[in-house]
C-alpha cells in the first residue's frame, strides 16, 4: 500500500522548509518529553543554549568540542563522496593519536614547532595507514567497508588499552593504568582561549573545499561515487582513487586524534576519540557533503552536546534524560533527510484491489 519513491524535483526552498519543519517538530516533541519529566521546557532549552554560549568559558568549551568534529567530518566527507562508507573514524582518530603520542614521548627533545609538526605528520600517516587497510581489502577482495571499518574501531580501542595497561604504562602513576603526560613542547598553544586546533580546522575546511571542487583528484572521487562505470569509461584507475581517498580520509581523522591528544588530553587515552568518529558521520551527512556546511553542522552539534552536559548539573536532569533529548532532536533532523531524498506514496490501486478481494 505504501510506495517509497526517490525524489529529484525538490527546490532549495522546499528543502529548507522540510528542514525547518523538522527542527520545529524536534523542539515541540522534546518539549513535551521534558514536560512529562516534570521540568519547564522553556527553562531547559534556555539553559542548554546558555550552557553552550552563555559565557566566554562555555564558548571555549563548545569550540573545543567542535574542532575534532569538524576535522573528522571533513575526513569522512572525502570517503562518503566516493560512496565508501567509512564508519572507522573512531579507530582512525585513536591511531592518529597513537602515532602522534609516539612522537611526543620519544622526540620530546625537539623544539616545540618542529615537534608539533612531527606529531601532525605522524598522526596523518597513522590515521591514513589505518584507513588504507579496509580500502585494500575492498579493492582486492570486495569486502564490505561498513563492517570492516566498524570492526577496526574496536581493534584500535583494544590496542590503546593494551598500551595503557602494558608497555606505555607510566611507572610514576602509582599503579594507575595511564600513559605519561606530554611535555610542554608537545602541547598545542592557545589562541583566544582555545588551542590552535580551531585554526587547523578552518584551514582544513578551506583545503578540502578546494580539493573536492577544484582539483582533478577531487573530481575523480566524485565521479567514482556517482558511477564506477562512468569512471572506468573515462579511463580512471578506480583502485588508485579508492586508496587515495581513504588515505586522505583516514589522515584527516588521524590529525583530529593528534589535536585531541596534544590540545585536550595532553596524553594518549582510550577516551581520546570521545565518540567524535560516530557523531561526525551524522554531521557529515547533514552537511550534504559540503565542506563549508560541515563547519555549521559541527558547531550546531557542539552546542547541543555542551548544552546537554550543562543542564545535567544546572537543572539536575539525569544524563539519560539529557541523552534522550539529544536523541529526539537527532531523530527529527535525520528523519528530514529521508523526506528530502524520498517521498511516500499511497498505492490506491492496491487498496481498491484489497477491498474487492475482501
Amino acid at each position: 500500500m505504501l510506495k517509497i519513491i526517490k525524489r529529484d524535483d525538490l527546490s532549495k526552498r522546499q528543502i529548507l522548509k522540510v528542514r525547518i519543519t523538522a527542527i520545529v517538530l524536534a523542539i515541540v516533541f522534546s518539549g513535551l518529553f521534558i514536560a512529562i519529566l516534570g521540568y519547564n521546557p522553556f527553562k531547559v532549552f534556555y539553559n542548554m543554549f546558555l550552557g553552550a554560549i552563555g559565557t566566554k568559558i562555555r564558548i571555549e568549551q563548545t569550540l573545543t568540542i567542535a574542532i575534532p568534529l569538524v576535522i573528522t567530518s571533513l575526513g569522512i566527507l572525502v570517503a562518503f563522496k566516493m560512496k565508501f562508507w567509512n564508519i572507522g573514524g573512531e579507530g582512525q582518530i585513536l591511531m592518529g593519536g597513537f602515532a602522534a603520542s609516539y612522537a611526543a614521548l620519544n622526540f620530546d627533545f625537539l623544539p616545540k614547532p618542529i615537534l608539533l609538526l612531527t606529531m601532525g605528520i605522524f598522526a596523518i600517516v597513522g590515521g591514513g595507514v589505518w584507513a588504507f587497510i579496509p580500502a585494500f581489502f575492498k579493492i582486492r577482495f570486495g569486502t564490505n567497508e561498513t563492517i570492516f571499518t566498524l570492526m577496526m574501531n574496536y581493534i584500535a580501542i583494544k590496542w590503546i588499552t593494551y598500551l595503557q595497561f602494558g608497555p606505555w604504562r607510566d611507572p610514576n602513576a602509582m599503579g594507575f593504568p595511564k600513559i605519561p603526560m606530554f611535555t610542554s613542547n608537545a602541547i598545542l598553544p592557545k589562541l583566544l582561549g582555545v588551542h590552535i586546533g580551531w585554526i587547523v580546522a578552518l584551514i582544513m575546511t578551506a583545503l578540502i573545499y578546494v580539493f573536492m571542487n577544484h582539483t582533478k583528484k577531487g573530481y575523480e572521487i566524485a565521479v567514482v561515487g556517482e558511477s564506477i562505470d562512468t569512471a572506468k569509461y573515462a579511463g580512471m584507475n578506480i583502485k588508485v582513487v579508492v586508496v587515495f581517498a581513504m588515505i586522505v580520509s583516514g589522515g584527516l581523522c588521524g590529525l583530529a586524534g593528534m589535536i585531541q591528544a596534544s590540545g585536550v588530553e595532553r596524553t594518549l587515552a582510550v577516551s581520546l576519540s570521545g565518540g567524535y568518529g560516530f557523531t561526525a558521520i551524522i554531521t557529515t551527512w547533514l552537511s550534504g557533503l559540503s565542506a563549508p556546511l560541515v563547519l555549521l553542522t559541527s558547531f550546531a552539534f557542539a552546542i547541543m552536546i555542551q548544552g546537554g552536559n550543562f543542564i545535567q548539573t544546572a537543572l539536575q536532569i539525569p544524563q539519560s534524560a539529557a541523552d534522550m533529548i539529544q536523541g529526539m532532536i537527532l531523530f527529527f533532523v535525520l528523519g528530514s533527510e529521508f523526506f528530502i531524498q524520498y517521498k511516500v506514496q499511497i498505492n490506491k490501486r492496491s487498496q481498491v484491489a484489497g477491498d474487492r478481494n475482501e
